[in-house]
């Protein structure tokens, strides 16, 4: 489950937004996670609001100046609200003076209050997608996760089929490598999974009999990736069976799901002889040709399709084919 704690993001964001803690130090072990925002009705980070209260409420000199105006009583009962609200903690922006009732507040609720110079608009836009990518629901797989041809693409399969050996040639032909053996993917948006590697493993590739690759040090800068959105599996399956008497021509498209995203999945029978690394290529060109609306084997199927009503219409009855028996393949 993804978490994060102010003290956390104060340190990772205190450089980029010139953040000061003001008060409510006792709170920076406050966390923060991913059920509990699916779980609210409140929004992750928003403008002052005491009807519907963020978890991060930002203050620019607008609300400063409303709240050192407001009656007694009635800041009183707004500050109850917000006690009683899952506020993570309050960031004043734009150079604005604290104002006294949040210094007091924060000090006694125990609830961290940063100050940064920035525009609120900027600190919101700044921190809304560091908190999403930093709460996106994860989940490791095991697997390689590559860079081909600009494209995202987990390398699936049982142990020993040759994952890793696949990868190091992909690699060797100009690839890029974002994680071996363990795959963090997180999903940051509806349909995005994005994938990235465990900082213990970064830039390590295991391969039989050669061990530990450091594929930064051998390649260089360009052979790795920190991350990549994850848009293809190739999963390497070993034949039971002849390969001459697999599937040849996959009719429909297979798909996987992976935290509710339908991720597109080709399957490759691993035999000797055949070049995994021109055949990951291949399919990742058709994919990206799908994507376009150029579906290759559609556009065979119209073609035998239209070869077949052309004999029947002039009279000439022949065997008809069928294109997915390897005896019987059009010429």
């Amino acid at each position: 489950m993804s978490r994060i704690d102010v003290t956390q993001l104060f340190e990772e964001k205190r450089e980029k937004l010139s953040l000061v803690w003001e008060a409510g130090r006792e709170g920076g072990g406050r966390q923060i996670d991913e059920r509990a925002v699916a779980a609210s009705t409140q929004g992750i980070i928003g403008h002052l609001n005491f009807i519907h209260p963020n978890w991060i409420q930002v203050l620019s000199d607008p609300e400063a100046d409303y709240l050192d105006r407001l009656d007694a009583a009635i800041l009183r009962q707004n500050m109850e609200r917000l006690a009683q609200s899952n506020l993570w903690c309050i960031i004043v922006t734009g150079g604005a003076s604290v104002p006294d009732a949040i210094r007091t507040f924060a000090d006694t609720m125990g609830i961290p209050l940063f100050s940064s110079p920035y525009p609120s608009l900027e600190v919101i836009w700044l921190l809304r997608p560091y908190l999403g990518r930093a709460l996106a629901p994860f989940i490791s797989l095991h697997g390689v996760l590559l860079d081909v041809l600009g494209l995202g693409v987990m390398i699936t399969g049982e142990s020993g089929v040759g994952k890793s050996e696949l990868a190091l040639e992909l690699v060797s032909r100009g690839h890029g490598l974002v994680a071996d053996d363990v795959v963090e993917l997180h999903r940051i948006a509806p349909e995005t999974l994005e994938g990235q590697c465990p900082p213990m493993l970064r830039d390590f590739l295991e391969v039989r009999g050669l061990g530990m690759l450091n594929i930064r040090t051998i390649f260089g800068e360009t052979a790795v990736r920190r991350k990549k959105n994850m848009k293809l599996i190739v999963h390497l399956q070993k034949p039971s069976m002849d390969i001459n008497s697999m599937e040849r021509l996959p009719l429909g498209d297979v798909t996987e799901s992976i935290l509710d995203v339908s991720v597109r999945k080709v399957i490759i029978p691993v035999a000797a002889g055949r070049n995994l690394a021109v055949l990951v290529e291949a399919a990742v060109r058709n994919y990206v040709l799908q994507l376009r609306g150029i579906d290759s084997a559609g556009e065979f199927l119209a073609r035998h399709q239209r070869e077949m009503e052309s004999r029947e219409n002039t009279g000439n009855p022949q065997h008809h084919s069928d294109p997915g028996n390897p005896e019987n393949k059009c010429s």
